[in-house]
């Protein structure tokens, strides 16, 4: 076999032949398979996702969704993000298939076997295409790291423990407490 051949990057058209019951992600034209998440992983999307959500359609912001949604960034990068936000003047983005573009926000939980990638490629990628805020949330640690688009670049802004409540200006007049996500 040719070194090119070996080498070949995936493409959304492959992407799309995967099965469905599998959970796969595009990242730099290698189609990574996803482990199914952990029961406290699940926790912490739900109890995130219902709080993003009740606070959208309360306020009219945007939409909340959650894994697995696809997130066509680019020919070779289509990932599923935990958590996403796309607030209400963008709305245009999402499609029946897909969200065709960078939402406002991004949440990943990060677990031993993501961590990397939450804090690499998919970080590097998510900035890159314009996602104006990044959460990493940590299960283990009950913490909740809030990165801001800045110059094409993330910036950790503020890291917050399990006692505390997250403010961001993407959301005005949203505040998550953390016992509240991590109970």
């Amino acid at each position: 076999m040719s070194m090119e051949a070996s080498q070949k990057r995936s493409t959304y058209q492959d992407y799309l032949k995967t099965p469905d019951d599998i959970r796969y992600q595009l990242i730099e034209g290698e189609l990574i398979r996803e482990p199914a998440p952990t029961v406290p992983h699940q926790s912490v999307v739900m109890n995130l996702s219902n709080i993003l959500w009740n606070f959208a359609k309360s306020r009219g912001t945007g939409k909340v969704l959650a894994a697995p949604t696809d997130v066509y960034l680019s020919e070779t990068n289509v990932l599923q993000p935990d958590v996403l936000f796309i607030s209400g003047d963008r709305t245009g983005i999402i499609t029946e298939r897909c969200i065709h573009g960078a939402p406002d926000l991004v949440v990943e939980i990060v677990s031993p076997s993501s961590v990397r990638r939450d804090r690499g490629a998919k970080r590097e990628l998510y900035a890159r295409y314009g996602v104006a805020e990044y959460w990493l949330v940590d299960p283990v640690a009950a913490s909740i790291e809030v990165l801001r688009l800045t110059d094409g670049h993330f910036t950790t802004t503020e890291r917050y423990s399990h006692a505390d409540a997250l403010t961001t200006p993407l959301l005005p007049g949203l505040t998550v407490h953390l016992n509240e996500v991590f109970a």
